[in-house]
């Protein structure tokens, strides 16, 4: 017979520190939704971005465990990041909203 055991922390996290995770997630949308309210000039999209991006890290790396995964995947991800956000520049510009 044989029985398997599992820890809490089997990628080297606790639960108080998905809260943590959670809770700056949580303040990074709140900044984000507050620049709809806040004049930030032509600092509103790079604002965007960079919270965007934050954020998109902190997801992956934490809850989708790839902080604690192979680097292969993690290089993966984050280059599925640059070619989304490239699409997005190549669609603003067609639009004509950098001008």
């Amino acid at each position: 017979m044989t029985t398997e055991t599992h820890s809490s922390t089997e990628h080297g996290m606790s639960n108080a520190g998905y809260v943590k995770i959670a809770l700056i997630l949580a303040a990074i949308t709140a900044l984000e939704v507050a620049t709809y309210y806040v004049d930030f000039g032509p600092l509103f999209m790079p604002a965007l971005m960079i919270m965007m991006v934050v954020k998109f890290v902190v997801v992956v790396s934490y809850f989708m465990h790839l902080k604690f995964d192979n680097k292969l995947f993690t290089w993966v991800f984050y280059a599925g990041l640059f070619l989304a956000l490239g699409v997005y520049a190549v669609a603003l510009a067609t639009f004509h909203f950098f001008s």
